[in-house]
């Protein structure tokens, strides 16, 4: 067959696509009606633009699909067979623009609760959870303990992270790291050289706490291992709600403050982490997420934080130290099961 068969067997694809939805909803529309102003009036136009989308509709596929007159307008046979095409056109634009609005609706979401931006136990799950699960959309929300257990009640947050101490009884907890604990001390403190820091050291010392909004747990668990140690803290008269700023009273010779190892990645310059020893102490850290809470990825995220903590040895700490037992004097919730992962 030579070139001039071949072309005449191909559609006309320049005509096709200068086409444009709306005119085809237009002529669809009008093809109903068989009237320029009721047809005008459904899609909210005006006669004369529809007029003109109708006409530039025929220019491009280069055929009339109405006969008009004054009173009267009626699809020619071409305009018959392209008003078939048109509406099955229409139909599976819909449908696409449906599914991708429901795949949007559906896409998987993660709402995840974290108490200070400085901890790496989170980030380090989270990293590991989209490295397996790539498509779960991640929204990471910062809030202190208290805020976090009032949002995972209310669906807001679909896991968190924190001591499960103070959870109230509809929060689950699973525990996942057993986080050494020390103490950040400014470049030049007098314990700088020291590879440890006994407790008791910590007699002689200013320390910081966090806002008791923000870490009740942490503040408690400290004070508790001060006083199991024989000794009642003094503390700095300010609080602080964020390590970055807590980081830079200790930098200022101001004051020691108490916290994980997994602070140490976010430390500021000016600043030295050292461990706690005699006795070495480690901070609980558990996922925790509300009974009623029906996220799929709950279990997702679970699985990813287990198979880490495997990996990086998270549950055996090199030195094995129970929790500290609260002073009769503070007050306490009911501790909830953390069952390693």
């Amino acid at each position: 067959m030579g070139d001039n068969g071949l072309e005449r067997r191909l559609p006309d694809w320049e005509g096709v696509a200068g086409m444009e939805l709306r005119q085809l909803r237009y002529f669809v529309t009008l093809a109903e009606e068989l009237h320029f102003g009721r047809a005008a009036v459904r899609e909210h136009i005006v006669q004369s633009a529809l007029s003109q989308q109708i006409q530039r509709l025929e220019r491009e596929l280069g055929v009339r699909l109405l006969d008009r007159s004054t009173h009267h307008v009626e699809l020619t046979p071409a305009g018959d067979a392209f008003l078939i095409q048109a509406r099955q056109i229409l139909d599976h634009v819909g449908r696409a623009r449906q599914a991708a609005r429901h795949a949007a609706a559906s896409a998987p979401t993660l709402r995840v609760g974290i108490i200070d931006a400085g901890y790496d136990t989170m980030p380090q799950i989270l990293r590991e959870l989209q490295r397996n699960h790539p498509g779960i959309t991640i929204h990471q929300v910062e809030a202190g303990s208290p805020q976090q257990y009032r949002q995972l009640a209310d669906g807001r947050l679909d896991i968190a992270i924190g001591h499960a101490a103070q959870a109230p009884a509809e929060v689950t907890s699973k525990l996942i790291r057993l986080d050494p604990l020390g103490v950040l001390l400014p470049d030049g403190h007098r314990f700088a050289g020291m590879d440890g820091i006994p407790v008791t050291a910590l007699a002689g010392e200013l320390l910081l706490l966090g806002e008791e909004s923000q870490t009740p747990e942490l503040n408690e668990f400290v004070i508790a291992l001060c006083r199991s140690a024989g000794f009642v803290p003094t503390l700095y008269e300010g609080t602080v709600e964020s390590s970055r700023a807590a980081a830079d009273l200790v930098r200022q010779h101001s004051c020691v403050y108490c916290v994980p190892s997994s602070f140490r990645s976010s430390n500021r310059p000016g600043t030295t982490w050292l461990p706690l020893v005699d006795p070495a102490t480690h901070y609980p850290w558990s996922l925790l997420w509300h009974d009623a809470n029906p996220s799929p990825h709950i279990a997702t995220v679970i699985d990813s934080a287990r198979r880490l903590a495997e990996r990086l040895d998270w549950l055996k700490p090199a030195t094995p130290a129970a929790e500290p037992a609260p002073a009769e004097d503070i007050p306490t919730a009911t501790t909830h099961s953390d069952e390693p992962a």
